[in-house]
């Protein structure tokens, strides 16, 4: 089996609305495609780039917080999806205007150990984390 790209990221929030609103101001995304799925309780909305970044924020009534690590390396000490990584130009832009839109500060630019990268974390209005990265080339 063949896949060809990477598609979406799927994120389960408390409040989809504000976290749509967060997310489009703080990340510059347009919403679209909202949904519901009423026998689950569910509703969803994609956010979108010009550049192909998608991600799906989905709201299911009864939900509960998963992870809500307090930093990477606490993240790593639980199994699964522990944050998600966007590439940027500039990391320490990136990571002053997420904080600016009300971001939590998790670990602030620094090098990575990938040479000539550098990279941050913080976290969204309901504790996910989200690292940043200035990386110029895909990963090979």
């Amino acid at each position: 089996m063949n896949f060809l790209k990477f598609d979406h990221i799927g994120l389960s929030v408390a409040d989809l609305d504000s976290q749509v609103a967060w997310y489009t101001m703080a990340l510059n995304l347009r919403a679209t495609n909202s949904f519901e799925v009423e026998q689950l309780n569910l509703r969803g909305c994609f956010l979108v780039d010009d550049q192909g970044l998608v991600i799906e924020l989905l709201e299911r009534k009864g939900s509960e917080p998963g992870l809500q690590a307090e930093s990477p390396a606490a993240a790593l000490l639980t199994r699964g999806y522990g944050h998600i990584a966007l590439r940027v130009d500039d990391t320490q832009n990136a990571f002053d205007n997420l904080i600016i839109a009300g971001a939590t500060a998790i670990s602030a630019p620094q090098p990575a150990p990938e040479q000539g990268v550098s990279f941050a974390f913080v976290a969204d209005p309901e504790g996910n984390l989200i690292e940043i990265l200035d990386r110029k080339e895909p990963v090979k």
